[in-house]
């Protein structure tokens, strides 16, 4: 699998983590009433908070397609900044609030991908240049 497919498989496989994570929360009966109140242990969940989640949420989102159409420079540089971002992102949930088995669950594994997206992305190298080499 070429680096541009891998990458773009591999955004679609944790954005995918993230949603059924959210939605399991909804499904949480200790999380679902403080959402209905609008503040989840101490967080104020309004329109500020939920804007920046989705910024949040549409870097993975536009990873996918933006690891398909890049060229291969532009395409390294974002697959390390946006992975570092989700990266550093899930890592601090980890110390807001109280978390749940399930949510250390996916975390583990968003935290796994988006670091090893940034591992791979950091370590590649044009196929075409090292071939001549």
């Amino acid at each position: 699998m070429d680096k541009k497919h891998l990458f773009s498989t591999l955004w679609i496989f944790v954005t995918l983590n993230y949603l059924y994570c959210d939605l399991i929360g909804l499904m949480d009966k200790n999380l679902l009433g403080q959402y209905l109140l609008g503040q989840v242990d101490g967080l104020v969940i309004d329109e500020q908070f939920l804007f920046f989640a989705a910024l949040l949420m549409e870097i993975p989102i536009a990873m996918v397609f933006l690891s398909r159409v890049l060229a291969d420079r532009a395409n390294r540089w974002c697959n390390v900044v946006a992975g570092t971002i989700k990266t550093v992102v899930m890592i601090a949930t980890l110390f807001i609030g109280s978390f749940t088995m399930y949510y250390l669950f996916f975390a583990v594994i968003e935290i796994t991908t988006t670091a090893y997206i940034v591992w791979v992305a950091f370590h590649w190298r044009n196929d075409k240049v090292q071939a001549v080499n």
